[in-house]
């Protein structure tokens, strides 16, 4: 979705310098002739084009998406268009509102656990959030064995695991030699 919106913008910057770099001018011709004159007028009846952006409706307040449209024109070219925008935070609480409604805290609670704002903020209280039914310590547990599950778990890698350090390559030749040399030593 985001890459037809920088498409669409990328195209409506090129049409808008492509209007901008070319010029019109009115230039005069006149000829004349001795044997003959021709006289006439012409008349063009020509309006300039245009491009109207599409109205994209969206009638209910309860909608969790958004309407844009745009629209260019040039003097050979017009083009408009117009898509809309699903906003997932927004039906991910809508659908927790739900079913809080519905009489399921758990549930309401697993579905804004999704967020990886929400899992920090949980753990932080000291209340985990569900996993598969397991509340509580189990669902802590749970968490603990199934890292990969979790909605923050680059973050959670990034901060839980260790770099192990390796002896370099200096000291494993002055272990190699002192090894050898201990061994000459016992013959």
């Amino acid at each position: 979705m985001l890459n037809k919106l920088v498409a669409i913008l990328i195209v409506v910057i090129f049409l808008g310098l492509l209007t901008l770099c070319s010029t019109s001018q009115a230039e005069t011709n006149t000829v004349t002739s001795t044997s003959s004159t021709v006289s006439g007028t012409t008349t063009v009846d020509r309006t300039p084009s245009t491009a109207s952006a599409p109205g994209v409706m969206i009638n209910n307040q309860d909608v969790c998406s958004t309407g844009s449209s745009m629209a260019i024109q040039s003097q050979i070219l017009g083009i408009a268009g117009g898509t809309t925008v699903r906003d997932l935070n927004c039906e991910r609480l809508k659908l927790s509102r739900q079913l809080f409604r519905f009489g399921m805290k758990v549930g309401a609670v697993a579905m804004l656990c999704q967020d990886e704002r929400v899992f920090s903020a949980m753990e932080m209280a000291g209340t985990p959030c569900p996993y598969k039914g397991k509340i509580g310590l189990e669902a802590a547990q749970a968490w603990l064995d199934n890292p990969e599950k979790r909605p923050d778990y680059k973050q959670w890698v990034k901060e839980n695991t260790t770099e192990e350090e390796f002896p370099n390559d200096e000291d494993s030749a002055i272990i190699g030699i002192s090894g050898l040399i201990m061994l000459l030593l016992l013959l």
